[in-house]
């Protein structure tokens, strides 16, 4: 998911058709704890859409949060939204609140499985 993300963001903001994407070998174990979203998804199973999404973005954005807190101060933090408008901390960006939602709705379906 990371490198279709990255990849997207080429095209869009270098115009590169290569679709060339960039990611940090920190992201493996960030993204892998989307697993920890599986029992929060039982619990809201028969809930809307709209309360699931909500509920799996502030979980996203937390964990986003606490290991970018964490990778900067061992230098090592991947990512640096300090020149977005909507960011907070150069660590998250607001404006990926929608990307978040149902980025959280597909790992609902996919840790379904």
């Amino acid at each position: 998911m990371e490198c279709f993300w990255t990849g997207v963001h080429s095209i869009l903001g270098r115009k590169d058709r290569s679709l060339s994407c960039h990611t940090s070998v920190w992201m493996f174990p960030i993204y892998g704890l989307a697993a920890c979203l599986n029992p929060i998804a039982k619990k809201l199973k028969d809930k809307s859409a709209l309360l699931r999404g909500g509920v799996y973005t502030i979980c996203i954005f937390s964990t986003e949060f606490f290991t970018g807190k964490v990778l900067k101060k061992f230098g090592a933090c991947p990512w640096d939204y300090s020149k977005a408008k909507l960011n907070y901390k150069g660590i998250i960006r607001f404006d990926f609140a929608p990307a978040w939602f149902l980025v959280g709705l597909f790992y609902e379906k996919l840790l379904e499985r």
